[in-house]
């Protein structure tokens, strides 16, 4: 890219932002000299993870930690993740409408990324959205994904710190387990705090963690809010940087980053690598030998080889 875009990145130009950042999320190919230049600039920002249930209050949570990073002199990047297309909108995008009277201020910048059905790439994409918003200089960047999927998963799991909210209706510590909250997150609001078990889910939640208690890493806190009315807030805010503030001095956080990084090479190696074997000539080649199948008398893996061998010869 131009030089003179990369100076706009660094100047914070809101509108030179939104268009790269399109870019991105529609795909289009970046050279990665660009990411190569914008890198030294990327290493500043804190980058927390928010994800969990539709209706557990993510979106006013965020909108009340933007209050308090703005009160705290500091400027912040949100990329929220639908599993919908923007063009067709529905709750999850309406919820955010309340972000909007931040549009004008130059220290937020809120965008939304669909993922059209499509969760391959997703992970890579947030990451480079949030290597933009990192080098326009913003302290905080936050990562907000519905968590319904290992696409979400693979988003939160490209963060300093993961943050998974629940509500007191979120169900019993089995399908807790399940949902593999207690592997990705480091820390656990319980918001809507002020229905009915919101207190026995808090109790449930920290008797299971301290259970299950992974020696290599902090026992995630858990923190009751009511976002609506603004209650926990404050601490949840000083309870995040206080986490990460330990985890940075038990070496912790160097280790998360550190294997990002290498997953995020090992991502790009593997999609460059399943870019250039697919052309669009062996792309054709395989919907038509897979819709020529009209059997299951052979195996999947021996059709699969099969179908390899001549997309090697396409």
């Amino acid at each position: 890219m131009d030089r003179s875009i990369i100076k706009g990145i660094r100047d914070n130009d809101h509108r030179i932002l939104s268009h790269v950042i399109t870019q991105i999320i529609d795909n289009i190919d970046i050279d990665s000299r660009f990411y190569q230049d914008i890198y030294p600039y990327t290493k500043n920002a804190i980058r927390i993870g928010i994800t969990g249930p539709p209706g557990a209050g993510k979106s006013t949570l965020i909108n009340q930690l933007i209050k308090l990073t703005l009160d705290n002199d500091k400027s912040v990047g949100v990329i929220a993740v639908d599993p919908t297309s923007p063009f067709t909108g529905g709750a999850l995008l309406g919820d955010r409408v309340r972000m909007n009277k931040f549009t004008w201020n130059n220290n937020v910048f809120i965008r939304s990324m669909a993922t059209h059905g499509d969760l391959g790439g997703l992970a890579k994409r947030a990451q480079d959205v949030g290597d933009i918003l990192a080098a326009s200089g913003k302290d905080i960047v936050i990562f907000e994904t519905v968590g319904v999927g290992q696409g979400e998963y693979d988003v939160i799991k490209a963060v300093d710190i993961a943050v998974v909210v629940l509500v007191p209706e979120s169900g019993d510590e089995v399908q807790l387990m399940k949902a593999g909250l207690i592997e990705i997150a480091d820390f656990f609001v319980i918001n809507k705090s002020d229905r009915p078990g919101a207190n026995r889910l808090a109790a449930t939640l920290k008797s299971l963690l301290h259970n299950n208690h992974d020696k290599n890493r902090f026992e995630p806190p858990v923190l009751n809010t009511i976002a609506s009315k603004g209650d926990g807030i404050v601490e949840l805010y000083d309870g995040i940087f206080n986490h990460l503030k330990l985890m940075d001095n038990k070496g912790i956080l160097t280790q998360k980053q550190l294997y990002r990084h290498r997953d995020r090479v090992f991502s790009l190696i593997q999609n460059k690598l399943l870019k250039e074997f697919w052309t669009s000539k062996r792309l054709v080649v395989l919907e038509q030998r897979t819709k020529d199948m009209e059997s299951i008398k052979s195996s999947a893996h021996e059709i699969a080889n099969q179908i390899m061998d001549a997309t090697k010869n396409a």
